[in-house]
């Protein structure tokens, strides 16, 4: 049995009773550069046979060796490839290429059969006059064209999450560069300050994409939509850990996050996130705010159909997960 500090002890097996073993020392084997721990390396010995009522003394030893390793190269060792036996997945990679495959010929073969029937119907009005061609109703995927672009019910909470979701799209993509270019796991806790950082100096995006889609739908409470922008995400996110981490202090754990940390970052969507989002709102209102739609929409709303049973949101919901539970299961 294993623990943070190494091997503990074993079990061994013999005549149908089991009998357990403690590693009584530990050495600890510490390699330094200057004034900066670079490696240290645990070895368990001395195994001693657990008895009841036996006084077990544990000793342990430490070794300090100057190592040439720098302190920005102390985790090469472990991203050697030579260091872990990667082992190809045959059977995964086929399994996931062929489902990829299934998916893809299924939902072309279910537009290609839309899209045949669609043409054979509009082929067949083109020997209708004009008159006639008028009056008639259209088919298939043609009749939502006038309701596409129609103003959402709740235009400011859907403007608000497209708008977070284009910041989370750049900040994404921007850690992931800095993170490929740069060292940011030298350091702990480096991704997420740079994560925090991306986010609050994208917030212009946020403003920017969800000011001028709120435009665009007619909205006229432009504040109200720029302050659910700037705090929905963060306060979604920053409430969760701030009422975990409050938890964390009340049983005093050592991974408590300190309340300075918690003022500071509220700080920065204070007085970082909140201007930044405004300059963009004010920004995509006055640049890209103008309606600029390539149909006209319908005056009355198309009625939509009832659903079907396996178009329910809980149907939906299980139906997609088959897939990616497959995928790991198999893996794993």
């Amino acid at each position: 049995f294993n623990c943070f500090l190494g091997i503990v002890g074993e079990t061994e097996e013999g005549d149908g009773t089991p009998s357990y073993y403690i590693w009584t020392h530990k050495k600890f084997d510490i390699g330094y550069n200057t004034k900066q721990i670079v490696d240290v390396n645990l070895t368990s010995e001395n195994k001693v046979k657990l008895t009841v009522g036996a006084k077990i003394p544990f000793t342990y030893e430490v070794n300090w060796k100057k190592s040439n390793v720098k302190y920005e190269d102390r985790f090469d060792k472990y991203l050697d490839p030579n260091f872990f036996q990667h082992r190809i997945h045959w059977f995964s990679i086929f399994n996931s290429f062929m489902m990829v495959i299934f998916l893809v010929g299924l939902v072309s073969m279910i537009l290609m059969r839309t899209l045949r029937k669609d043409y054979a119907r509009y082929s067949k009005d083109e020997e209708l006059d004009d008159m006639e061609r008028d009056l008639g109703d259209e088919y298939g995927w043609k009749q939502v064209h006038g309701d596409v672009f129609r103003p959402a019910s709740h235009s400011m909470l859907f403007s608000a999450m497209v708008g977070a979701g284009y910041q989370v799209t750049v900040v994404v993509l921007s850690v992931i560069i800095f993170a490929i270019l740069g060292e940011l796991y030298t350091e702990r806790g480096s991704l997420l300050s740079t994560a925090i950082f991306v986010y609050a100096a994208t917030s212009p995006v946020n403003g920017y994409f969800g000011g001028s889609l709120y435009a665009r739908m007619g909205g006229k409470i432009w504040i109200r939509q720029m302050l659910l922008s700037a705090f929905m995400l963060p306060a979604l996110v920053c409430g969760t850990a701030f009422f975990i981490n409050f938890i964390a202090i009340y049983y005093h754990a050592s991974r408590a996050i300190p309340f300075g940390t918690m003022v500071a970052v509220t700080c920065i969507c204070i007085f970082v996130i909140l201007p930044l989002t405004l300059v963009g709102t004010v920004l995509g209102r006055n640049l890209a705010g103008q309606p600029d739609f390539p149909c006209r929409i319908n005056a009355v709303p198309r009625p939509i159909p009832e659903k079907k049973w396996f178009m329910e949101p809980a149907v939906i919901v299980v139906l997609g997960g088959v897939l990616p539970f497959g995928s790991i299961f198999i893996e794993m």
